[in-house]
């Protein structure tokens, strides 16, 4: 696996992830917005990525300026290829691979719509083409009642019956129900994490269906990490830019990352976002409606187009309403 590597995807793993450290070392690895600043430094001097790799401290600190904090910390990173090559291996065992922006493989979706939000580096298992395969976002909260568990199964197993993906964050609740119930109905799903994919593939079902080709699970954090609320509001931004349409099933009002995800993806305006109105529905997912999302009465997959040739706008929200994308539970 590491022969096949170029020396710029090299480089971006050394940077802007941790599978290369070893105990005590405390470089912390370059996320979305740290990696962007390092690009625009290499864009500046006509340089690729794995320039990186032959400089010393001295060349790194001229190029790369204030874009990292200390030259020598960069210098200690990219020194890492040993270790980097046995860890991919090691991987590679699991049925684990990476992917960065340097690379053919990256989802274009990421890279087309987030720009310089866009994860540095995935992880991945399963067939990695299916993470160009678009589909439905099915989201929601991780608690919930009887009638948004079936409007979010009935809705998976709608989309598995019109041959499109399930994109999914994979936490318990709406994402987890809308997954099983693709795969109970001959989908595919799209899987990506707020934690780290090792645990993961140790489950027999999820083992299963990556062997039959029908998941591919992915997460811009190290296989091994654990959940952290801050790593599901990283996560949310990925599920709705990978999708064609997204679709919240249930949302708290003003609260928790079902909320965050939702509003961020309404003012980036990724892809359509559609709501659920069924029913006894939260309160989020009407105040959402105000803010532009689309109503669906029923769990079929909506047609992107409805939401793109709409003139609804979204309604200007009270000061007290107003959000921010601070670190929710990840529901």
């Amino acid at each position: 696996m590491m022969g096949a590597m170029s020396d710029d995807a090299r480089a971006i793993l050394l940077l802007c992830s941790s599978v290369a450290a070893g105990r005590g070392d405390d470089a912390r690895p370059l996320g979305p917005a740290g990696w962007a600043k390092v690009a625009e430094q290499l864009d500046r001097a006509a340089m690729a990525p794995g320039s990186l790799l032959r400089m010393g401290e001295a060349d790194l600190a001229r190029v790369l300026g204030d874009a990292v904090a200390s030259s020598e910390v960069v210098a200690r990173q990219l020194a890492r290829t040993g270790q980097l090559a046995i860890e991919l291996d090691r991987l590679a065992m699991r049925g684990i691979s990476a992917v960065t922006l340097a690379d053919d493989a990256y989802p274009w979706r990421l890279r087309d719509r987030l720009g310089p939000k866009a994860p540095p580096v995935l992880f991945t298992a399963g067939d990695r083409s299916l993470l160009d395969a678009g589909g439905v976002a099915i989201v929601g909260s991780r608690d919930i009642d009887a009638a948004g568990e079936s409007f979010a199964a009935d809705l998976a197993a709608s989309a598995a019956r019109a041959g499109r993906a399930v994109v999914s964050g994979g936490a318990r609740g709406v994402d987890q129900t809308a997954m099983r119930a693709a795969l109970h109905a001959g989908g595919t799903v799209l899987g990506l994490l707020p934690e780290g994919i090792e645990r993961r593939i140790r489950e027999p079902d999820t083992r299963q269906a990556l062997a039959d080709g029908l998941v591919v699970l992915a997460s811009p954090y190290h296989p091994g990490a654990g959940f952290t609320a801050g790593a599901a509001m990283g996560r949310n931004k990925l599920v709705y830019a990978l999708a064609d349409v997204a679709v919240v099933v249930a949302s708290a009002a003003r609260t928790g990352g079902t909320w965050a995800g939702a509003e961020e993806a309404l003012k980036a305006a990724w892809v359509p976002v559609f709501v659920r109105t069924a029913g006894d529905v939260p309160d989020g997912n009407r105040l959402l409606l105000r803010m532009g999302a689309q109503p669906l009465d029923a769990p079929e997959v909506p047609d992107p187009t409805i939401a793109m040739s709409s003139d609804r706008v979204a309604e200007p929200i009270a000061p007290y309403e107003q959000t921010t994308l601070g670190l929710g539970d990840g529901s």
